[in-house]
């Protein structure tokens, strides 16, 4: 067997709406409503569905819970570019930028949290 690409995820949160607000202003993801009117946020061709805590749909992880997830997201725009805007958004830019190793390269990384406390890494290839 041969795993070809990541789909979607899964994030529990406290506050969707937080959530969103989040994920579209700062990182800007476009929301999408799908199902029974579940949310998820877009982004190139991947999806994060959003599921809150303590109301999750199954099946589900065992034990889901908000700011346990680390993510790392690859962006084009320059990562001085980044760090402007994350902080024009009133985020706060808890580390960075420093290099790490990718999936694919290095990475020249910048970290935040989103209303979570999740660990958000944004990432240009170098």
């Amino acid at each position: 067997m041969k795993i070809d690409k990541l789909d979607h995820l899964v994030l529990t949160v406290k506050d969707i709406e937080k959530t969103v607000n989040f994920y579209t202003r700062v990182l800007g993801m476009s929301k999408t409503v799908f199902g029974q009117g579940r949310i998820a946020l877009r982004f190139a061709d991947q999806k994060i569905n959003l599921h809150v805590y303590g109301n999750e749909f199954d099946p589900k992880a065992k034990r889901p819970t908000p700011g346990s997830t680390d993510l790392c997201f690859i962006t084009s725009d320059k990562i001085e570019a980044v760090i402007e805007h994350i902080e024009s958004c009133d985020v706060k830019v808890i580390e960075g930028p420093v290099e790490r190793t990718g999936a694919k390269t290095k990475l020249r990384s910048i970290y935040l949290r989103d209303p979570d406390d999740n660990l958000i890494e944004l990432a240009n290839e170098i």
